[in-house]
């Protein structure tokens, strides 16, 4: 009998499955949309029952109906990191605690760093800690929250809460850990038991495996909710924006990935830890690797404002773009509409637009928003090369490699060529492909993606980016203080 993978991916707004064969050929897609929850400014969160359990519920009992034999193994990749509170039955007693757009942490990490020390966390976990930083999450729940404090047993994510809750298994892959700062060091790929004990107390960490591992198998009643066999190995899986990396085949040292989404996410590989501030250093999906990683907050985001702001659609203000040519007619945007990650980490930042004359029309606002997505993508690329990282190969992906002009633009500023993938289905390919490997079903090092377009970069605008790319870098500082100032009367009005 034929044997099929199912891979599911949780997002911000949806949840995508797929099936696939063992040949990596995708039969069948499944997609669920929900949503997030906004409960006040600088807050975002999930509901792991009802969003991230019953997708997977509903991804698993429609794609099992589709199988024309047996489902020999399932991995689950989700945003991250999150902090989950969960008892030890692995029920949430509060809403997940997203990523990086939940800045509520700020006083926490500020604590933190004076109480181990700055300098000390850097050298120990490769990273310093910003919003995405799990850690201060954590003490933020047990200072504000202490009744759900008492409750808690269970630290758990968007990938590993399902994982639970089909094996009954408490485990984390060793790169969402790695972004758990201060708790994890990816020197020693383990976590620090001192800080650990400080901000964690008694509540017992998951354990620590690789994300092609099989965490555990389908129980009886798991098996009666989603339609899987009773049996069937789960990958441990790992965060979204990683395993689509592997989806196109980003796994060796120097290799590449840039995400065009919502947000802006570069991932570079390397056979070593890396340290960069305002980065993330973190361990592989895959014993003894490594990568450096580091994410816009806004990038497509803010060309759908602009869709929105002008009721014109993407193609319309993609054709206005292409009229407006390199530079913009002399136009800067600073991409910042909901602070920044990296590499400035700076959760009051905001978009700043430069340049303004009366002739300027919507094609060049347009085509500044998307020149700014590559200016954010190569300071953090070049913020990666400067922590002794090598990059050798570009290969993007996400929705926005779709539109042509993007990648083309991305290409000249970056100065690179970029390969576009056969397969741009996203992270759930990259949870089939691990969930094979777990399986034993394909070999450890198989890739099943090929490109199948190359963007090649213009020399003859290159200097052009440059120079834009040079006041892009002397923007920001020169705005810094007008901005802060206005990010602290817009907190005040939204009542932050």
């Amino acid at each position: 009998m034929e044997k099929f993978i199912i891979g599911i991916d949780i997002g911000t707004g949806s949840t995508k499955g797929i099936l696939a064969d063992c040949a990596g050929n995708v039969l069948h897609t499944t997609i669920v949309k929900h949503k997030t929850s906004f409960p006040r400014p600088g807050w975002a969160e999930h509901d792991a029952d009802e969003v991230w359990w019953a997708d997977v519920v509903a991804v698993c009992r429609e794609l099992t109906t589709r199988a024309k034999g047996s489902v020999a193994g399932i991995c689950i990749s989700g945003i991250g990191p999150v902090f989950l509170a969960a008892n030890d039955r692995g029920m949430p007693l509060r809403q997940a605690i997203l990523y990086g757009v939940d800045t509520r942490a700020s006083e926490e990490i500020n604590e933190l760093n004076e109480r181990y020390g700055y300098d000390e966390i850097y050298n120990r976990c490769c990273n310093n800690m910003t919003s995405q930083s799990v850690g201060p999450k954590i003490l933020w729940v047990k200072k504000n929250e202490p009744e759900v404090w008492k409750r808690t047993s269970r630290f758990l994510m968007a990938h590993t809460y399902c994982v639970f809750h089909l094996t009954g298994q408490y485990v984390l892959d060793h790169l969402s850990a790695s972004m758990c700062e201060p708790l994890y060091s990816p020197i020693t790929n383990d976590w620090v038991d001192e800080w650990v004990e400080d901000i964690c107390g008694d509540l017992p960490m998951p354990k620590l495996m690789w994300s092609n591992e099989i965490a555990g198998y389908v129980t009886d009643n798991a098996a009666r909710i989603t339609g899987l066999a009773p049996g069937t190995p789960v990958a441990v899986g790992s965060i979204d924006a990683f395993v689509e990396g592997l989806s196109v085949g980003v796994r060796n040292p120097g290799q590449v990935m840039i995400m065009y989404g919502s947000t802006m996410v570069g991932i570079q590989i390397s056979d070593k830890p890396l340290k960069a501030e305002n980065l993330w250093s973190c361990s592989g999906l895959f014993k003894d690797t490594y990568l450096l990683a580091g994410g816009m907050s806004t990038s497509g985001s803010i060309t759908t404002w602009i869709c929105d702001l002008t009721g014109n659609s993407y193609d319309d203000l993609t054709k206005a773009a292409e009229q407006s040519g390199p530079g913009a007619r002399g136009l800067l945007l600073l991409p910042y509409f909901s602070g920044e990650r990296s590499p400035i980490a700076d959760e009051k930042a905001r978009g700043v637009l430069a340049g303004l004359n009366l002739t300027h029309t919507k094609g060049d606002i347009y085509r500044a928003a998307l020149e700014s997505i590559t200016y954010g993508s190569r300071h953090i690329l070049s913020t990666m090369a400067e922590a002794g990282g090598k990059q050798t190969e570009y290969w993007a992906v996400g929705g926005g490699t779709k539109g042509g002009l993007l990648p083309q633009i991305m290409s000249d500023s970056l100065h690179v060529e970029q390969f576009i993938p056969k397969i741009t289905t996203g992270a759930c390919y990259g949870d089939a492909l691990l969930a094979a490997m777990a399986a034993g079903l394909v070999e450890t090092d198989t890739s099943w993606n090929e490109a199948i377009m190359t963007v090649s970069p213009n020399s003859d605008v290159a200097k052009q980016y440059d120079e834009m790319y040079e006041n892009y870098l002397k923007l920001y500082p020169s705005t810094l203080d007008v901005v802060h100032e206005l990010a602290v009367a817009q907190d005040a009005e939204a009542g932050a």
